[in-house]
């Protein structure tokens, strides 16, 4: 049996927890930053959780 191949898009996108749970960037950081306020951009700094099903489909990425 040959070895699993990860998709490398997905490994430099995401990164698995400890507990398993998928985490990812903000989007939306990077083009029109002169019409969000302050608040915002500090908010977009922070990474999130994906959603369950959002996870399932990025570990089957990332065996």
């Amino acid at each position: 049996m040959p070895k699993m191949k990860s998709r490398r898009g997905a490994c430099k996108r995401f990164k698995k927890t400890g507990n398993g749970k998928v985490i990812a960037n903000h989007a939306g950081k990077i083009h029109f930053k002169r019409r969000k306020n302050a608040k915002s951009k500090r908010n977009l700094r922070k990474d999130i959780v994906l959603s369950p099903g959002d996870a399932k489909k990025v570990k089957r990425m990332m065996p």
